[in-house]
Parts: structure tokens; sequence; C-alpha cells
């Protein structure tokens, strides 16, 4: 069933417009009767049936409200060093389906991609373009946020306000299930680039609290490493 976010659940008709609108109407084809599912984007869903097509907008009757099942008991944030063009939006997507809240794309010292102030703003916005398809097609019950590029100095000031954090380290660490405790709620990751993480900057984290993890012994694309780490964290602590 077609899914989409709108900013409000209120009384028994939801207006659909814009992007939504187009969408349902152009792309989808959908007629009055066919039934959609509506997003707050705060965890609740509803079915709701169209009832009217106007000029630009889609008017919609709630038939059912429910809570929404699909969101992880743990909050994962994940910084990503910026990898080479093309591969931070299939990060962007696999890590939204896989249950992420936060991505923090971030600068370290062996980051080969460094988009100028220019670019980066359109970047940002194509990424929570991305996040917003991703959570959509994943069923999602809130929009995962891509934030603005950081230095990893920014992130290491960051990483203590968790109670949790994890560096995941191409030459070795601990595994995540000697890490991960049951309970984790909430939890920050932190993954490299092409050319991973300099010693300093791993001791660095260390210093800020984080544990220093293991994907296993086999290297790992940047682009496979946040999904694996995140499947072994959905995984250990109950969410798939």
């Amino acid at each position: 069933m077609p899914r989409f976010f709108v900013e409000q659940i209120r009384g028994d008709r939801v207006v659909l417009t814009d992007e939504n609108a187009a969408h349902i109407g152009k792309s989808l084809r959908m007629r009055v009767g066919e039934v959609i599912t509506l997003s707050d984007a705060n965890g609740t869903d509803c079915e709701a049936r169209i009832v009217r097509f106007g000029d630009g907008t889609v008017e919609t009757e709630v038939l059912e409200e429910r809570q929404n099942l699909s969101e992880p008991t743990v909050a994962v944030t994940l910084y990503q060093a910026l990898p080479k063009v093309g591969k931070f939006e299939v990060v962007v997507q696999k890590a939204v389906e896989l249950g992420v809240t936060r991505v923090v794309p971030m600068l370290t010292s062996r980051c080969v991609s460094r988009p100028d102030e220019k670019s980066k703003q359109k970047k940002i916005e194509r990424y929570n373009k991305i996040a917003l398809e991703a959570a959509k097609q994943s069923g999602r019950g809130i929009i995962p946020v891509v934030d603005s590029v950081m230095e990893y100095g920014q992130v290491l000031k960051e990483l203590p306000r968790y109670r949790h954090s994890i560096l995941f380290y191409e030459e070795g660490g601990e595994r995540i299930c000697d890490i991960l405790p049951e309970d984790v709620n909430e939890l920050a990751i932190v993954i490299g680039s092409e050319g991973g993480f300099s010693p300093e900057e791993v001791e660095q984290a260390k210093q800020a609290g984080a544990k220093i993890g293991t994907l296993g012994p086999r290297i790992l694309r940047c682009e496979t490493a946040p999904v694996a780490a995140l499947a072994a964290i959905m995984f250990y602590s109950k969410n798939l």
C-alpha cells in the first residue's frame, strides 16, 4: 500500500498537497476509493481512502488509526566518514531501511571526498530526500534526519553525550555482541571512509568514551560496513 508522510493527522479528513498529491495523481494514477497509508512521522499511522481530487490536492478520509510498530527500541546515530562520490546515497538508503535514527556525514583525515561549502547544502538536501523515500519504502514511523557535515573534532565532542558509542576499526577491536548491553536504547556508531581511521583518530575516540569495535576479520567496503554494523546491532538488540 502506498505510504505518505503528513504533518499531522487530525479528525477524519486529511488533505495531501504538493509532491504527495502529484505522486498519487500523476505517478501512481490512483483513483477515488483507493486506500493509502498516512504517517505523521511521530509514530502514528492511519489507513485513508481517497475521496476527492482537487487542484493540486488529494482529500482522504481516515478509516483506521494505529501505532506504527516498525521503529526499533534502540535509537542509533551513524557518524559516517564521507566516501567517494555516489556511495553516501547508498549508505543513507540502507541505514534508514535498517532502522537508523540519525545520520551524520563527517570528514576525517583520510577522506578523499571533501565537498566545498556551496555543494554541501545541496548534498544534504539530496540525502534527506533519499532518507524520506527510504522511510516510506520501509514503513518507518519517523523520517530519519541527515545532518550537516561535521569535522571529526566536532564528532568527538558529541560522543560523550551518548551512554554507548562504538568506533569500528579495520585493524580490529571487540565484537558487537561483547560490547552491546542488553538494555541499550541509544547508541552512536562511527565508521570510516575508504582509507579507514588513523591510529590517532582511534585513540581520540577512546578518550571520548567510545569502544573500539570490529566487523570481523575481512575488510569491508565503506558502504558495506554501516549495513553490517546496523544489521548486527538490530539483531543483538532484538530488533531483527
